[in-house]
């Protein structure tokens, strides 16, 4: 995918860092202890749980500049707020931005809302993997049942 992208003059942007953690927080809202890693050295003990402050930086970067930008997933586990800086930071810069916002999936629609930034998303839709095959092409059993009179 890397290769496409950059044989297509398009960036792809992965983390650079990871906020990482023995396991998942419990209760989800529980306190945790985190440390940040480089991405490509994630200890085999540790899980990924939220993207780091480089990353969040490179990612609100590239929202600057953007024209669309496709926002599926939120970027770590924003329901505990030591794992919530990914993605309120990445809410924020779509939130700033002038591009075309597009946020698919429950939890990203979810999270957009509760921070207060929905209003501020050109689309919102609750349907993550739906909303991936309807940019991609594929035909929605629900929308061609709807279509069909």
């Amino acid at each position: 995918m890397l290769a496409k992208a950059d044989s297509l003059g398009k960036k792809l942007l992965l983390p650079v860092d990871t906020v990482v953690a023995a396991g998942f927080p419990d209760p989800i809202d529980g306190p945790i202890d985190v440390e940040t890693v480089s991405s490509d050295n994630i200890p085999a003990d540790k899980e990924g749980l939220d993207i780091g402050e480089k990353t969040r930086a490179l990612f609100a970067d590239a929202a600057k500049t953007a024209k669309t930008v496709v926002w599926n997933g939120p970027m770590g586990v924003f329901e505990n707020p030591t794992l919530a800086a990914g993605t309120i930071a990445v809410a924020e810069a779509l939130a700033e931005t002038d591009a075309t916002t597009i946020i698919g999936g429950g939890d990203s629609a979810a999270a957009c809302n509760q921070l207060g930034f929905g209003d501020k998303m050109s689309h919102i839709s609750t349907g993550g993997g739906a909303s991936l095959e309807f940019l991609e092409g594929k035909e929605l059993p629900g929308v061609a049942a709807a279509n069909d009179k």
